[in-house]
Formats: structure tokens, C-alpha cells, sequence
């Protein structure tokens, strides 16, 4: 009953993943049939990520009061229905409705499956869990690129979409009770902290809380611009057509699936710290090949090691989380981590959006590698102030 409550959070991943990369696959299609401005992803995905901040900051108290399984079913419940009404929408305005429970949706699943496993389970099931994930983000676009190809069919992508994330409501209707029932000490997971003293006031003036604040931004930011704004770059500075466009983005996330896979069995052998470290190096190599103008080929290289590089990063940093910031702490620290992150979600896509609508996109391989360079900064700072705790 373990092993299947464990697969259940791992196909509940699958469905978090799925639709987390269709806008930007679909969008230079999408935008000329809803009749409006290339630019307008920006605010979509605003509005998406605007409700993941929300709901992850509420997580804790909501979590505390009704339980994570079900918080989890009311959420994937939400998220269906959204996806049922980006295939039905009759315009922009429609859209940008149904994305509210998209987000709201998102972001709970997110931070409280994501303590959930942190708490209760060993590193390589945190690495696993996302490379699950990375299924359902790399399966998105696949299934778009089918449909589009198929005239131009984005709908029919949001409809198919929209009927698994149901049998995983079912799913987890018939499961519920082996939440209780499967809790686990809570501690069983990473490297079993000692228990950190509460500070007065905010949660973050717990040391190392804003840097690692910061790393999360960096991160979303990395992986959100290649997300939304890749297929455009690639349609409209490499020529290339939509739909092959939306491979490309498939491939990206293949590189996190694939990664995350092997990160799983790499925890083994190696810490999160030098996981994170690792990955941050081959996001800036990624980088450097994405500036490379003479060759579409160059930027697919990049695209692939940027997936590989943002594999072991963010399952690493969530579950060094109790580590880091104390048990007690932790549901509310991933709580401001995932908003942290979400936040650059809803910021980063409708800037690069601004830019790009009157400069075009030939600045995102900087701007990556910029984000990147940054990421790898903050993230030592917080191995500093960890390191330096560890030693009192």
C-alpha cells in the first residue's frame, strides 16, 4: 500500500507537468486565432503564476487545516476543469478566466506535495517525483505539436489534457484515505536537521531564508523564459516553423526528465549541495552555446544542457528545505519558496513579452545567461550561512 500511495503522488506529478508547457508551445499558433497580440502570453502566464503565488502562500494554513490529500483533490479537480475551458474559450478574455483555477490549482499542489516528500521521504524519491514531472512537461508539448499539425488544432491538445487530469481526480477520490494512513514520521527525509530556532517576527529573518529566496527566483526565471517564450524565439529569430518550434520545447523538458532521472540515483552518491552546484555549471555552459548565432543547432545543444543543468536544481533545493530551515519551519519556508519562484513566473514572461514587442527576442540567450551567473551567487551564499550553522 506504500509503493501505491508513492505511485499515486508521482502520477499526480504527471498531471501538475502536463499543461505547465502547452501555452508556450501553442501560443504562436494560439494568439492569431484568438486575435490578439503575441505579446498578450505574458499576461496569461501572469495571470497563471499569479495564482500560484497566492495559493502557495496560503498553503501552510490551508494544509494544516484540511490535510494534504485533500487539498491535493479539490486542486487537480480545479486545474481540469480550467483545461476543460481553455478548450471550449470563444476568446481571449475566456482564457485568461479559466486561468485563475489553473494557477490557484498549481501552486497548492506544488508546495504541499512538495513538503509532503521532503518530510517523508529520501532525496532520490524528491528527484524522481519531478522527473515524473518532466513527463507530463515534455508529453504537453508533444500532444500540441500533434494537434497543430492536425490543422492547426490547439483545442483538441487542452480537451485530451483536460480528460487525464479526471482519471486522476478519480484517482485520488478512491485514495484519500491512505493519506493518514501512509504518513510517515515526519523527518525521514533529508539529512535530518536538528531543529532550527524560530526567530521573531518573519520567517525570513531565518539565516540564509533570502538568498535562498533569491535562487528560487533565478531559477523559475531560467526555466519560465525558455517555457513561454522558446518556440517564439525560435519561430521568429531561427525560422523555424510552429509546430517543430514546439518539439524544440519538448526537448527542453525531455533534458530535465532525463536528468532528474539520473539525479535520482546520482543522490546516492552525492549531496544536494553538489547536485545544485553541478547543475548551475551546466546552465551556463547551456547558455554560452544558446548565443552561438551561426547554426540552429547550437541553440538546440543549448536548450538540451539548460534542461540537464535545471534538472537536479529545484528537487535538490526543495528538499534541503528541513535541512536547511528546520522542520517546524518548513511548510512555510516552501510555501515562500514556491511563490518566491512563482513570482518570477508571473513577472519574467510579460517583461520578456514588453521587450521582445519592440526589440524582438534576440536578447534572451543574455538575459539566461545573466539569470544563471546569478543563481549560482545567492545559492553559495546560503551554503555559506548553512555551513557556518553546522559549525556552532
Amino acid at each position: 500500500m506504500a509503493t501505491f500511495f508513492l505511485v499515486v503522488i508521482y502520477i499526480t506529478f504527471i498531471g501538475l507537468g502536463l499543461p505547465d508547457s502547452m501555452l508556450g508551445a501553442a501560443w504562436p499558433a494560439m494568439y492569431r486565432e484568438l486575435e490578439t497580440g503575441i505579446g498578450s502570453a505574458g499576461i496569461l502566464t501572469m495571470v497563471i503564476s499569479g495564482g500560484t503565488v497566492i495559493s502557495s502562500l496560503m498553503s501552510e494554513r490551508v494544509i494544516n487545516r484540511f490535510g494534504t490529500g485533500r487539498v491535493t483533490f479539490v486542486s487537480v479537480f480545479a486545474t481540469a476543469l480550467s483545461l476543460l475551458g481553455f478548450s471550449l474559450a470563444p476568446g481571449f478574455v475566456w482564457i485568461i478566466l479559466c486561468a485563475i483555477p489553473l494557477g490557484l490549482g498549481a501552486g497548492a499542489i506544488d508546495a504541499g506535495l512538495n513538503n509532503y516528500v521532503a518530510l517523508h521521504y529520501k532525496p532520490h524519491h524528491m528527484s524522481w517525483l519531478h522527473c515524473f514531472w518532466g513527463v507530463g512537461a515534455f508529453t504537453g508539448p508533444f500532444i500540441m505539436s500533434a494537434f497543430l499539425r492536425d490543422g492547426g488544432n490547439w483545442r483538441g491538445s487542452y480537451l485530451t489534457v483536460a480528460v487525464i487530469q479526471f482519471g486522476i481526480v478519480l484517482l485520488l477520490l478512491f485514495t484519500l484515505p491512505l493519506w493518514k494512513k501512509n504518513d510517515a514520521p515526519a523527518g525521514v527525509g533529508a539529512d535530518d536537521g536538528e531543529s532550527i530556532p524560530a526567530p521573531s517576527g518573519s520567517p525570513l529573518r531565518l539565516r540564509g531564508a533570502v538568498p535562498a529566496l533569491l535562487a528560487f527566483l533565478c531559477y523559475s526565471t531560467v526555466e519560465m523564459s525558455l517555457n513561454a517564450w522558446c518556440a517564439s524565439y525560435l519561430v521568429e529569430n531561427r525560422g523555424l516553423e510552429a509546430a517543430t518550434a514546439a518539439q524544440w520545447v519538448a526537448i527542453f523538458f525531455v533534458g530535465i526528465t532525463v536528468g532528474r532521472l539520473v539525479t535520482g540515483f546520482l543522490t546516492m552518491r552525492l549531496n544536494n549541495r553538489q547536485l545544485i552546484r553541478l547543475g548551475q555549471g551546466i546552465i551556463l555552459v547551456g547558455a554560452l552555446l544558446f548565443l552561438v548565432p551561426f547554426s540552429p543547432y547550437f541553440a538546440l545543444a543549448g536548450i538540451v544542457l539548460i534542461g540537464l543543468g535545471c534538472a537536479p536544481i529545484f528537487p535538490c533545493m526543495l528538499h534541503e528545505t528541513p535541512y536547511r530551515f528546520g522542520k517546524e519551519w518548513s511548510q512555510k519556508i516552501m510555501g515562500l519558496q514556491m511563490a518566491t519562484g512563482y513570482t518570477a513566473s508571473t513577472l519574467v514572461p510579460p517583461l520578456i513579452g514588453l521587450i521582445a514587442s519592440q526589440a524582438g527576442f534576440g536578447f534572451m540567450p543574455v538575459f539566461l545567461l545573466a539569470a544563471g551567473a546569478l543563481m549560482l551567487l545567492v545559492s553559495e551564499r546560503v551554503n555559506r550561512v548553512v555551513a557556518y550553522r553546522d559549525t556552532l
